[in-house]
């Protein structure tokens, strides 16, 4: 029987990390091939601070931590698509979509994850990657093609971004988060893969809290159903295999409970 694959298609190096790498490193332990398609090599970001590299040689630089990242996280090496990085609200969208598309058609995917359709902080780049998956999502599922049986959307609950203070995060409210994930047993391999991405220390504040405000922002992983074949969703179970009682909720009080076991 083939492995259940799951397909994370993101806009830069550092996405598969901070928002879902405790979850990627999870289903990897229970059996599932993770796989990241990665859009850009993240040229447009910081080299550091201290300056870890010149700006011609950052492209490099980032696909290496992106690399070192996915081996942390115990997952597959990355796929890029090569795209420049702070375009892609301005490329052809058609174009892209069959590039995600021909990797779907390679890997087979049961489950699709992805960025919200407002980017989580509104950036450009992460609101086009969420629609070229949308629209391969719903071009799979009309053309009949062996997956996938469900598409996920990154999130943070309402509550989560108050007590953080996050305002430029464009929060759900915690009655339609689908899925929780506690990731201590693989805070290691996340904080791992954190630690890859050097070049990009200064520019994740959280980084710079005590660890309680690391760990309720870090410690837990949400996530919102975009869409599902009924009755076809693989990831809760996928989750259950993998920790055996994952912290799994659909509702605020989950989500509040869980928020008490962090702090």
């Amino acid at each position: 029987m083939a492995m259940p694959v799951l397909l994370a298609i993101f806009a830069h190096p550092d996405d598969e990390t901070f928002r879902c790498g405790g979850t990627l490193a999870l289903l990897a332990r229970g059996g599932v091939r993770v796989h990241v398609l990665t859009a850009t090599r993240g040229e447009a970001g910081s080299c550091g601070d201290p300056p870890l590299c010149r700006p011609d040689e950052l492209p490099l630089v980032r696909e290496r931590e992106l690399r070192c990242a996915c081996a942390a996280l115990g997952i597959e090496p990355p796929t890029l698509l090569d795209c420049r990085d702070s375009t892609l609200a301005d490329m052809d969208e058609e174009g892209a979509v069959a590039r995600v598309m021909a990797a779907m058609r390679a890997l087979r995917p049961q489950v699709l994850l992805t960025w919200p359709p407002h980017g989580l902080s509104g950036h450009p780049d992460h609101m086009a990657v969420s629609r070229w998956a949308m629209r391969a999502y719903d071009r799979a599922t009309r053309e009949g093609m062996q997956g996938p049986l469900a598409l996920y959307h990154l999130a943070v609950p309402c509550s989560v971004a108050g007590q953080l203070g996050l305002e430029r995060l464009l929060a759900t409210p915690d009655d339609q988060i689908d899925v929780t994930v506690d990731v201590s047993m693989v805070w290691r391999e996340k904080m791992a893969a954190i630690r890859c991405h050097r070049t990009q220390w200064e520019e994740t504040p959280i980084l710079k809290t005590p660890l309680e405000r690391q760990w309720l922002f870090l410690g837990a992983e949400h996530f919102q159903r975009a869409a599902a074949q009924r009755g076809q969703d693989p990831m809760p179970v996928w989750l259950g295999q993998a920790r055996g009682n994952p912290a799994v909720s659909s509702d605020a009080t989950g989500i509040r409970d869980l928020g008490e076991r962090q702090r």
